[in-house]
């Protein structure tokens, strides 16, 4: 089961010092998102389910303020009993969600998915809107779909170290 893990570049430092993800909150590809997506291409159910971690990213980002402001998702390929769907019946904003039972090892990353640095204002800012949409303003939640405009960019497991190396 491929899952997708939210973090901040400060937690894809931490998980490369310590060579797992950890466990916790991680999106998938589950049934409730088959069926609120209704698409049966797999591409296009890992990237709702990437873009649905790619938001709580962005709630990572708005709970730590001096983290840098790029959302980070690393995709990883776990045994299908790894994951589970959290309890609690369907809840729009945990569409996708999935509860890791155990530390993911690093070394089952396929691979990172990091903003530019184009887009560090966008974020930034929908960082800061992100409790005001979550509220239903609509101006915020412009600014929140502002950062969702940029397309993450796609790392190999061998560039963690660069990208999470201090700028010099």
């Amino acid at each position: 089961m491929r899952v997708y893990v939210p973090l901040t570049l400060t937690g894809l430092a931490e998980a490369y010092r310590t060579g797992e993800l950890g466990s916790g909150p991680a999106y998938a590809v589950t049934p409730a998102l088959r069926e609120w997506y209704l698409s049966d291409d797999i591409e296009e159910l890992e990237y709702a389910a990437l873009n649905r971690a790619a938001l709580a990213s962005l709630r990572l980002l708005a709970a730590d303020l001096g983290a840098v402001r790029r959302r980070v998702v690393v995709a990883a390929d776990v045994p299908d009993g790894a994951a589970a769907a959290p309890d609690g019946g369907p809840d729009p904003e945990a569409l996708g969600e999935v509860l890791m039972a155990a530390a993911v090892p690093l070394a089952k990353a396929a691979a990172v998915h990091v903003d530019g640095g184009d887009a560090e204002a966008d974020v930034a800012a929908a960082a800061r809107a992100l409790a005001a949409a979550d509220d239903g303003d609509d101006d915020a939640r412009s600014v929140v779909d502002g950062a969702e405009d940029h397309e993450l960019l796609w790392y190999a497991t061998q560039e963690i170290p660069s990208l999470v190396a201090p700028a010099g």
